[in-house]
């Protein structure tokens, strides 16, 4: 049990992430971060003398103040908020709590942010960026190409294994969010970089290790997010991008330029693996901009 969560909080905190990982099939990666938003609320309620158990709406609603005024963002509060919210009704079915604390209770306004973005002229400069005559370079190289290809997650480019791409129908099966599987096609670029690693440069990373591991590291194990991520920082470095990226802007990317060339934003969903159209129509509003502002460029009257 940490020490910074009060000991009468940490079985309803752990109670409650089981049946949520239960109900919801959420990943490690979302279950870490309800994990991280209840120790963290806990902490702040055995601050107050208090356990989860014995707040008010009143508490809730300074605590959620108190993540404002610490410089936290609308968006992260209204994040923090529903994880409780979800708690708490936990507790209620399981007749641990009489009142709900957080009914009522309002979310922060959100205004919604557009993604962060490259434009093709910089996608094509981080794909050259890579040196080809080192075998880690190379393998940067081919990851990028089907990271931009496919718009994939980072963590689901990582954990990619020999057994989820076939070259012969040129598509790989991803396991994306909550266990759910779709077939992405990776089309023909992409295509021929994972031919010439696989046949030219995945052995050399290898040497006489065996692994399924389809993009190993220097040690022939599997690539953590962050190392990969630290990878792509210093590639945009080498091809002069000045703005800030990430693994997830080429996944944005890949579907702002999808849209710009009039993809249907049903096959985007489905190739990103979003559960709800609402999550992909935010690309609308991405290309809507970027059209405004080639008209506002080039129209006579712009």
């Amino acid at each position: 049990m940490p020490k910074s969560v009060i000991s009468s909080d940490f079985p309803h905190l752990e109670s409650y992430l089981d049946a949520v990982w239960m109900e919801k099939g959420l990943s490690e990666n979302t279950l870490a971060a309800y994990r991280r938003d209840l120790q963290a609320y806990s902490r702040w309620v055995q601050s107050r003398g208090h356990s989860a158990v014995e707040v008010s709406r009143s508490d809730i609603e300074a605590y959620l103040a108190s993540l404002l005024q610490s410089k936290r963002s609308p968006r992260s509060a209204a994040r923090a908020l529903s994880c409780l919210r979800g708690f708490y009704r936990h507790l209620l079915r399981n007749g641990q709590l009489s009142d709900d604390p957080t009914l009522g209770l309002d979310s922060p306004k959100l205004g919604r942010p557009l993604p962060k973005t490259l434009s093709e002229s910089d996608v094509d400069a981080l794909l050259k960026a890579p040196d080809l005559e080192d075998p880690i370079g190379f393998r940067d190289r081919c990851m990028l190409e089907l990271l931009y290809a496919c718009g994939l997650r980072v963590s689901e480019l990582t954990g990619l294994t020999l057994s989820q791409l076939s070259l012969n129908q040129g598509v790989l099966r991803i396991i994306g969010k909550g266990g759910k599987e779709r077939l992405v096609p990776i089309g023909e670029e992409a295509l021929h970089w994972i031919q010439r690693y696989l046949r030219d440069v995945r052995p050399d990373l290898l040497g006489n290790t065996s692994s399924e591991v389809l993009f190993p590291s220097r040690r022939a194990q599997m690539m953590t997010r962050q190392t990969f991520w630290h990878r792509i920082k210093q590639h945009a470095a080498t091809a002069g991008i000045q703005k800030s990226i990430s693994p997830h802007v080429l996944r944005h990317a890949f579907a702002t330029h999808l849209v710009n060339h009039g993809a249907d934003l049903r096959v985007v969903q489905l190739l990103l693996g979003h559960s709800d159209l609402s999550t992909t129509q935010i690309y609308t509003h991405v290309a809507k901009q970027r059209l405004q502002s080639l008209h506002a460029k080039h129209h006579p009257r712009g």
